[in-house]
């Protein structure tokens, strides 16, 4: 559990370099500083190559800073930990097993007890609405389908912190607008600590507490906005004035460069 007055997720001060396929030094990210509460939802908003990825794939433990830290409940990352949970762009699910038994990898890696592992992942797929396609295989769902069924994946070591690179990056609109409402449904059912990164400015506002703002290459969080709008959130949050007015403070940052 987090102290009182200590972030859950606190980045401080880092910057991150890495050498190109041509061997060019390359600055992703400079003097970037968060912090992020327990049980907050927060977005990461900013132009293509800005290092967004990069931070989150830092708070995962895949990637480490040139100088500077990241924690989580005050203990340094240093290496992927059992308290957090990665959602990509892609699903990335084995197609040669039904959805039950993708959904349980996590739980064959980590060695968790078989039978309460299957009546976890069970329930995680009932949250996710999939509890009647568990036994199908990924190429029998659609793009949505198997994006709730990896979010169910990510969720079933019970992870405190849940990670989401992009998640519905690759759906049409008409099916991210509805994954948006269904990722806030399962947020407020799981009560965990999430960072999002978006290329889409509605989707941060109608999701996030908190939406930290990117600079261009290299990347640094050049404000942080906060979203006072009421919750549960619908479809008709986007038509809230305060809606149209942050959207429209956002819009300003990248009035050239955004994508």
């Amino acid at each position: 559990m987090t102290a009182p007055g200590t972030p859950e997720i606190a980045i401080r001060k880092v910057n991150k370099t890495f050498r190109s396929r041509s061997n060019e030094t390359v600055e992703a990210l400079r003097e970037t500083s968060l912090d992020i509460e327990a049980k907050q939802f927060v977005c990461i908003i900013g132009p293509s190559g800005c290092g967004k990825s990069t931070l989150l794939r830092m708070i995962a433990g895949l990637e480490k800073a040139s100088s500077g830290s990241v924690s989580i409940r005050g203990a340094q990352i240093t290496s992927p930990r059992r308290d957090t949970g990665l959602v990509f762009q892609t699903p990335v699910l084995l197609p040669w097993r039904t959805i039950l038994k993708n959904v349980l990898v996590p739980a064959e890696v980590l060695k968790l007890n078989r039978k309460a592992a299957e009546a976890r992942a069970k329930d995680l797929l009932k949250l996710v609405g999939l509890e009647n396609f568990m036994d199908r295989y990924p190429d029998e769902l659609s793009g949505g389908m198997r994006q709730r069924a990896a979010i169910a994946r990510s969720l079933m070591h019970d992870p405190d912190v849940l990670l989401m690179d992009e998640p519905f990056g690759a759906l049409d609109a008409l099916t991210r607008e509805a994954m948006n409402l269904e990722l806030l449904r399962i947020w407020q059912a799981s009560a965990k600590t999430v960072v999002l990164v978006t290329h889409s400015i509605e989707e941060a506002l109608l999701l996030s507490d908190k939406v930290a703002v990117f600079s261009s290459r290299p990347g640094s969080i050049i404000d942080v906005v906060d979203v006072p709008l009421p919750r549960p959130r619908t479809s008709r949050t986007r038509i809230d004035p305060l809606f149209v007015e942050l959207a429209d403070k956002l819009r300003n940052y990248f009035a050239s460069d955004l994508h």
